[in-house]
């Protein structure tokens, strides 16, 4: 691979007579440690975080005329106002290390290993700035593109760590419950099978009602999440809920004609998007086989595509025990490549620290796509014969409303036989 196959095109650069403070502005608000300097398109430089911390501390000969005062590390932070006048020119290191499109992309990496930088120019014949290329986008190309997504299990392991502050669960679960009740008392349901219980807030409000529950969840830390919250409940409802943790369809095996109904809320079948047809199969069988109900609980690819610009939900929570902090999350999709592709479900979150955001981290997941057609198809593939759509929308009643794929976003399917 050469540089040019994974560069940044898009370039932040800045001239000779920049100043510190406008430099320093952009280091901070594009979450880089260094930008190039340029005469015209020119590269003559490049200027780094190091390079602007290392004026506050004294030179030799600053250390040899007052080797006291310099020693005073309280005093140098007093030099800010002094630094952010300086210019570009004035701490930029010249001569910087570069590189051209053409270079190889593992020649690069090692370029910027031996001279200890993290970012480095890409030039063309005349040394005019064309793009930009870090170390993190080389082990992007090199090692992350060779990777394969696990299925959901990756990914949830690194939601679980923020997934109870990525929504309002007071109020999902207040407008959710009361319909999973009624539905479920009105079948006489007795044991509820929940697959991928993510953190388990559904199931311990449905034990609370006084149903017997299991739930499933192949996560590891969404598991231990899980139980952590078991650990706390009365023994009473302790006695009606079970979490488990392992391949949904192994598992299922060993429970055959056990449970009156099934749930998989906020996508959760979706996101098995190499065997959702085994599961759901499984599912099936592991439901009485009269009298019994399933209730799956789909995102509106539809209206995310057609109508929301990609983007599925924002949202902003308080850090615990913090007056000032937040987290901020963002879920949005790609679409598929090609007919019968997975979707895409990436999300980014950020943190305030009371001041300014940062970008804290970004991860993605195959999601298979359904529509109304699809799910449909399969209920009927899996033995259900009465097959009854809802529309829902986020933190919303799962019934009640008509399903519209410009509206609704979600579909909420029960299926009876």
């Amino acid at each position: 691979m050469k540089v040019s196959d994974v560069m940044s095109k898009h370039v932040e650069y800045v001239s000779v007579d920049a100043k510190i403070e406008e430099i320093a502005r952009l280091i901070f608000g594009r979450g880089i440690n260094g930008l190039p300097v340029c005469e015209g398109k020119k590269v003559i430089g490049f200027i780094t975080e190091r390079d602007i911390l290392s004026k506050f501390y004294p030179s030799v000969q600053e250390y040899i005329e007052d080797p006291f005062g310099e020693g005073d590390f309280e005093s140098m932070e007093k030099k800010v106002p002094q630094i952010l006048a300086l210019t570009a020119e004035d701490i930029m290191s010249g001569d910087p290390t570069i590189v051209t499109a053409d270079t190889p992309l593992l020649r690069a990496q090692s370029l910027m290993f031996v001279n200890k930088v993290g970012r480095l120019p890409v030039v063309d014949k005349n040394d005019n700035l064309v793009g930009m290329i870090s170390k993190g986008d080389i082990f992007r190309a090199v090692v992350g593109g060779k990777l394969r997504f696990v299925e959901d299990e990756e990914y949830h392991d690194w939601l679980s760590r923020h997934y109870d502050m990525v929504v309002s669960w007071g109020k999902r679960l207040g407008n959710e419950i009361p319909d999973l009740v009624k539905l479920f008392r009105e079948k006489k349901v007795k044991k509820i099978l929940d697959v991928g219980c993510g953190t388990g807030g559904h199931d311990i409000a449905l034990a609370k009602e006084g149903f017997e529950v299991v739930g499933l969840e192949r996560s590891s830390l969404m598991f231990e999440a899980s139980k952590a919250k078991w650990k706390d409940l009365d023994s009473s409802t302790k006695r009606r809920l079970t979490f488990l943790k392992g391949d949904y369809v192994d598992i299922l095996k060993k429970k055959k004609r056990e449970f009156g109904a099934a749930i998989f809320m906020g996508n959760a079948l979706p996101h098995n998007s190499q065997n959702y047809k085994s599961i759901l199969k499984a599912v099936a069988d592991s439901l009485l086989a009269k009298n019994s109900v399933i209730l799956l609980q789909i995102i509106n690819a539809e209206k995310i595509f057609n109508k929301n610009k990609r983007l599925e939900d924002f949202n902003i929570a308080k850090v615990k025990g913090s007056q000032e902090e937040e987290y901020s999350f963002i879920e949005f999709y790609d679409p598929p490549k090609k007919p019968g592709d997975s979707i895409m479900l990436n999300m980014g979150i950020f943190y305030f620290d009371g001041k300014r955001w940062h970008p804290k981290s970004i991860n993605s997941t195959p999601i298979a796509y359904m529509n109304q057609q699809k799910i449909k198809r399969l209920l009927r593939d899996a033995g259900f014969s009465e097959i009854y759509l809802h529309g829902g929308m986020l933190l919303g009643r799962l019934f009640g409303e008509s399903f519209d794929p410009l509206e609704s976003d979600y579909l909420n399917v029960v299926a009876k036989r």
